[in-house]
């Protein structure tokens, strides 16, 4: 414990809330990254919740947390926290490990009895000591000033209970000087329908920030950093609400109607739920009876002319093979959303890996390429889900961009774009002059694409479906040769899509010897330790790939330059034995994980630095 308060001011800040999976982490994380990004800081998060649906109150898998980073020059939830709140013995147990030495910890000391301490599996009554805490501990009666506070509610001893974390959270908002009426504000949105609800919270709040100021000369007290933000409106945005919305301007911008067809899956069902309340929008959203419907749905969809979508994790992408082939062999645009999870089978269904690579670009049977895309953050999710929907169409193709649950379920400071920053999007009808002779199966010369005839349309009627069809005339064909044709056209046609997108990038110290690369959600982790590594004066080039199949066309060229090629992801080596394929003889170094957790920046500057030995 300190004697007197400190004041620290800091460019960033991790604060990490860790409860029961009842105790409303996420809520209380959510609205302080609200407030903060509010007042100028970037922003990113990650939820970390467990796959069971409940469970046991106060054991150690039950244990529910959100870490958020904030301040300035933020790409990564951070490596270790400067402040963990705890809820109970389990939360502190299961998340000392995430905190800084020094760090802040704040507890509901309500919650550490001796039958809470068991649940936990404590031996001794003194759980700091026993866990060898290094560590300012701020002890907070959270449970009995919540009941206080709410004294003369009318709320019974449930409810009050249930305002716990929004009391927490008044605590956290006074020790970063957060600005209580923003949090309020977010309060009465969250409960707009409950207005006795939101009073209760509002109480509690106040009497968490004021409890803070009353104990002041407990513990440091923090000063974040803000930074100068480009003028516009700004929201605190997950991957998944970033994707929906991506979708939504590419309808915009393409003059398609936006449907989607899917099945929940964890972590991808929020696309759903999001898209769902669009109809104000023109959005059709159904949810479908399985993974198989769900694509199929949106296949026929997308013959009808929609800007058509299906949304799913690794099992449903698996289920959803087949329709994704007769999508190729029709030729139709498709976009297919799987947001990665751990697997094989269900697995680990709340946690992030990168391992369905290799099933996004071969799994499917027969020669069936498909373009394969990857957002790089929370924000990105919303301009590649717009680029796929670009590529789908503009080049009559179904598209997978694979995100994964630590960016889906994990958000960032985002500013709402204007719609004048994105382009239009141009879909391949037939044109005027063709329309006397046009044939299912005509292509755009330049793209290889095929005419989008939208039924309905005078003159253009015609079928399509999975059987192989004649170059020219569009009709069945089993003529070999033919196949063989039609086999390398739809390849040529993917290939051809690399003339269409930007560059690979190279940043940091792009004249080193070595070059960092990754793919994916990766991206914030392996910039901040590319950048730490050149402080260090260990010099490492950067670069990240958001477009997988095709690559960029300069990929051989900067892969190239380098005397040694690095490629860090969560799975076993996919992305780098997907390059070696590519460009024999080239070798790539590997860093891997596959613990269903995103990188610690200080794993992948340790990873190198090995390497490099």
């Amino acid at each position: 414990m300190l004697d007197k308060a400190e004041v620290k001011t800091l460019d960033k800040v991790v604060v990490r809330f860790s409860g029961d999976s009842g105790d409303g982490m996420q809520l209380a994380g959510n609205i302080f990254t609200n407030v903060s990004a509010g007042v100028g800081n970037q922003v990113s998060t990650f939820p970390d919740y467990p796959a069971e649906v409940r469970a046991p109150q106060g054991s150690l898998s039950g244990v529910s947390g959100f870490q958020v980073h904030i301040g300035v020059g933020v790409h990564t939830p951070g490596d270790k926290a400067d402040v963990l709140l705890a809820m109970n013995p389990a939360a502190l147990k299961q998340n000392v490990r995430h905190l800084k030495p020094g760090g802040i910890v704040i507890v509901d000391i309500d919650s550490f009895k001796e039958a809470d301490l068991k649940k936990a599996l404590f031996a001794t009554s003194d759980p700091y000591k026993e866990l060898g805490l290094n560590a300012q501990v701020l002890e907070v009666p959270v449970t009995a000033m919540t009941k206080a506070a709410l004294q003369d509610s009318g709320l019974d001893n449930k409810a009050m209970l249930k305002c716990r974390n929004i009391f927490a959270l008044g605590l956290v908002c006074w020790l970063f000087d957060r600005p209580l009426e923003q949090a309020i504000h977010h309060l009465q949105n969250k409960f707009a329908k409950k207005p006795a609800v939101f009073e209760a919270n509002a109480k509690v709040i106040r009497a968490g920030y004021d409890y803070g100021a009353n104990t002041h000369s407990s513990v440091s007290t923090y000063r974040i950093q803000s930074e100068e933000v480009r003028q516009g409106y700004y929201t605190d945005i997950n991957g998944n609400t970033a994707i929906s919305w991506g979708l939504i301007m590419a309808s915009e911008k393409s003059g398609r109607p936006l449907f989607l067809g899917s099945y929940p899956i964890t972590p991808a069902t929020d696309i759903l739920h999001e898209l769902a309340k669009r109809k104000d929008l023109g959005v059709k959203a159904v949810q479908m009876e399985d993974e198989i419907a769900g694509v199929c749905s949106a296949i026929g969809a997308s013959f009808a002319g929609a800007l058509a979508v299906t949304s799913t994790s690794g099992p449903g992408l698996a289920l959803k093979s087949e329709g994704i082939g007769l999508a190729v062999m029709a030729e139709l645009p498709l976009v297919v959303v799987d947001v990665q999870r751990g697997g094989p089978s269900t697995g680990l269904p709340t946690k992030t890996e990168q391992t369905d690579l290799m099933q996004a670009l071969y799994g499917r049977n027969g020669e069936s390429p498909v373009v394969v895309v990857a957002p790089a953050s929370p924000t990105d999710c919303f301009t590649m889900a717009f680029e796929a929907s670009r590529i789908a169409i503009e080049h009559m193709t179904p598209v997978i961009l694979l995100s994964d649950a630590f960016i889906g379920n994990g958000s960032s400071a985002w500013r709402v774009p204007e719609v004048d920053e994105y382009p239009e999007i141009h879909p391949r009808y037939v044109p005027d002059e063709l329309k006397d002779t046009w044939r299912p199966y005509q292509r755009d010369p330049q793209t290889q694409a095929r005419y989008w005839a939208i039924p309905g349309t005078p003159g253009l009627m015609h079928r399509l479906g999975g059987l192989e069809k004649d170059f020219t005339t569009g009709n069945l064909s089993i003529d070999p040769v033919n196949h063989e044709h039609m086999v390398r056209v739809r390849q040529e046609k993917v290939e051809r899509i690399a003339d269409d997108i930007p560059l690979l990038e190279v940043g940091c110290c792009p004249d080193a010897d070595t070059l960092l690369i990754g793919w994916g959600g990766t991206y914030g982790h392996l910039r901040t330790a590319a950048e730490q590594l050149c402080r260090e004066g260990v010099e490492v080039a950067f670069a990240h790939f958001r477009y997988i199949n095709p690559l960029p066309a300069n990929t051989l060229e900067v892969l190239s330059r380098y005397k040694r090629v690095i490629c860090a992801e969560l799975n076993t080596g996919m992305f780098a034995d997907y390059l070696q394929s590519r460009f024999s003889p080239l070798q790539v170094e590997r860093i891997n994980k596959v613990q269903g957790q995103p990188f610690l920046v200080q794993e992948v500057v340790d990873g190198v630095k090995n390497l490099i030995k």
